[in-house]
């Protein structure tokens, strides 16, 4: 408007269109179109006032507008604004108009359309959030770099968490090899200590470390990190699901560390990169002048945050994981590739697991049931015997050692006949030692003793063997060694023909 204005007021000095064309200010056509515009509108008068720039836009609208040219996809228009609506891409919308209603038109009007559509619809307002020394503490996390390990020569997949206090922006950060709730309660703790102060609140998004089910109003917290956040004393504030402009402080953060420390950085390990990103966040990061604040970060913190910060608790709580897991068959339930017994009564039973640094325990009803110490390496097996049905504990506890030991006590027979099936090479004969141990509970050790001689005297050492002889009373018969045979066997025998009579 302002350079219509003054090529009307040249106008008024006599300047022809010639010579205003020459000055470059306007070609000569849509000169010559202004002054027609002027005089209707008696702008060319001197003793008149020049219009001002709503007057003079209002009649300039109809030189300068053209009529729009109806678009080739409006026909369609209600179909697009759904797909725009569920984020289709304009080259999906093309191929869909082209495939259902043989659209001959181009990318270029498909994409035409649909900036017009975006460009109608409502404007996506956002509020600057405002708070308080102390307040909140925002947590994300982000892609790392890759890191090779120069003595391992291991290649690292790497996270950034990335914990920024949102009055001044001093912030957190560790680089980690993955997300895992462990990884998540132990950084948290890191970064309280860092900050040696606790914020009222803490903003997270909707990962599954925090949260289990992402909900507008009614968000559920994963158990183990509400357990810290009672520890700690701090309150968890989650996103609305799909809307993390609301942490957009700490999103700004994990951009700014991607941007400004990672290029042209060179890690030799893990714990190199860590001791760089603490240093660049000590020296650099919060040293400098905050875009929003114009202030330095680590100034606004040692002056003013750090005071109105929750005090660290005397004892460090104790970060606890809490799974769940069913009790096998076998008296074990597995968790992380290791095995932990509890009672076989609650076989099939859900259980819960509190899992710590060096303990685990596990939970029936609010009750605990068993406590083991952690297993570090996959394919471990803790076992409690008490676990175990009756029948297999004594199996576990009777071994051949107890065995022989019982035998001896029983008796010499006893004992040599046990020894004779722990010698055999074939068979384990465990089950059957510890039957013939067990007969003394219904004989005497005696009547066993005696058993077992009559057992191996007919060269006969098994458990049903013994078990027989007791039953029918036969180690009171005299031995083989001792019996004396009857006369019948000494001469002729009653039904014996005598050999010469015998004949071909």
């Amino acid at each position: 408007m302002y350079e219509y204005r003054q090529i009307i007021s040249r106008m008024r000095l006599g300047e022809s269109d010639r010579a205003i064309s020459k000055a470059g200010l306007m070609g000569r056509k849509k000169v010559a179109k202004l002054r027609i515009l002027a005089k209707n509108h008696d702008w060319l008068d001197p003793t008149n006032t020049l219009p001002d720039d709503n007057a003079l836009n209002q009649a300039l609208k109809p030189q300068i507008q053209t009529s729009p040219q109806e678009s080739s996809v409006l026909p369609f228009k209600k179909e697009v604004e759904d797909w725009v609506g569920s984020n289709v891409s304009g080259t999906v919308i093309l191929r869909t108009l082209q495939e259902k209603h043989d659209y001959d038109g181009g990318y270029s009007s498909v994409k035409r359309f649909i900036k017009k559509l975006k460009d109608s619809a409502p404007p996506d307002a956002t509020v600057m959030l405002d708070f308080d020394p102390g307040e909140v503490a925002q947590v994300d996390f982000g892609k790392g770099p890759e890191i090779i390990d120069v003595k391992t020569g291991e290649i690292i997949s790497t996270h950034f968490f990335v914990m920024t206090l949102a009055w001044s922006r001093h912030q957190y950060a560790e680089i980690v090899r993955d997300q895992k709730l462990t990884t998540w309660l132990g950084c948290h703790r890191r970064a309280f200590e860092f900050f040696n102060g606790i914020p009222a609140r803490v903003m997270i998004d909707n990962l599954k470390a925090g949260i289990i089910k992402a909900c507008w109003y009614d968000p559920v917290v994963q158990r183990s990190y509400g357990e810290c956040a009672e520890d700690y004393g701090f309150i968890i504030s989650p996103c609305p699901p799909y809307d993390p402009k609301k942490k957009g402080r700490v999103e700004s953060g994990v951009k700014y560390i991607k941007n400004n420390f990672l290029p042209l950085k060179r890690f030799r390990s893990l714990a190199d990169a860590n001791h760089q990103l603490m240093e660049w966040i000590m020296n650099t990061a919060g040293t400098r002048i905050h875009g929003t604040t114009r202030k330095q970060p680590l100034v606004m913190f040692n002056d003013t945050e750090l005071y109105l910060l929750k005090k660290l608790p005397d004892i460090p709580p104790e970060l606890a994981i809490w799974a769940t897991a069913k009790l096998h068959g076998n008296c074990h339930l597995q968790y992380e590739k290791s095995y932990y017994s509890a009672p076989y009564k609650l076989i099939r039973q859900k259980l819960w697991l509190k899992i710590t640094e060096n303990v685990v325990k596990i939970f029936h009803d609010f009750e605990m049931v068993a406590i083991h110490s952690r297993a570090h390496y996959p394919g471990t097996k803790e076992t409690v015997l008490e676990h175990l049905p009756p029948e297999a504990v004594a199996y576990k506890m009777q071994d051949p050692q107890w065995c022989l030991k019982q035998a001896g006590k029983i008796g010499d027979h006893c004992h040599g006949l046990i020894e004779v099936l722990f010698s055999d090479k074939v068979l384990d004969n465990l089950r059957a030692a510890q039957g013939i141990v067990r007969l003394k509970t219904k004989y005497s050790g005696d009547r066993l003793n005696a058993a077992c001689k009559r057992a191996l005297e007919f060269d006969n050492p098994r458990y049903h063997t013994v078990k027989s002889i007791l039953e029918k009373g036969l180690e009171q018969h005299e031995s083989i060694g001792d019996r004396v045979l009857p006369q019948i066997y000494k001469g002729n025998s009653t039904f014996c023909r005598n050999s010469n009579t015998l004949t071909n």
